[in-house]
């Protein structure tokens, strides 16, 4: 178990947490769901319940595993829910490759490298969690 503060291992440096809110992960999936919500506005409305749906979803479901990980004050469940907010930032981005195709009109290039920027940060610190004893 651990205590209200959190400690999170990133490059042999720990770190303390008070809060999910405090990881700078969960501060751009944030971003990356408003910009989800931007682009899916501008799609077809047939798509409202077909791929916007599904996008927003993917979306949504990154920022809110990463903080219900961090709140269950387990360090091995916090790792599960983190593989599952990246299993959701795949997920999205394979949406995006599909919406690219789909709908080319639409401007991209803000969500892109947030997204990659995203699953690096979550990737990094599974492995780090992981490591950590």
């Amino acid at each position: 178990m651990r205590s209200a503060e959190s400690e999170v291992r990133c490059d042999k440096t720990y770190m303390k947490f008070t809060s999910y809110k405090d990881l700078i992960v969960w501060q751009k999936s944030i971003i990356l769901v408003t910009e989800v919500y931007s682009i899916t506005k501008q799609f077809p409305q047939s798509e409202i319940y077909a791929l916007s749906s599904q996008m927003q979803r993917a979306a949504i479901s990154i920022p809110s595993n990463i903080a219900e990980g961090y709140k269950r004050n387990h360090r091995l469940e916090f790792i599960q829910f983190l593989s599952v907010a990246n299993g959701s930032a795949g997920e999205l981005e394979t949406q995006l490759v599909i919406a690219k195709k789909l709908y080319s009109r639409i401007e991209y290039e803000k969500i892109e490298p947030l997204m990659e920027e995203v699953q690096k940060m979550l990737s990094k610190l599974i492995t780090s969690m992981k490591t950590k004893h």
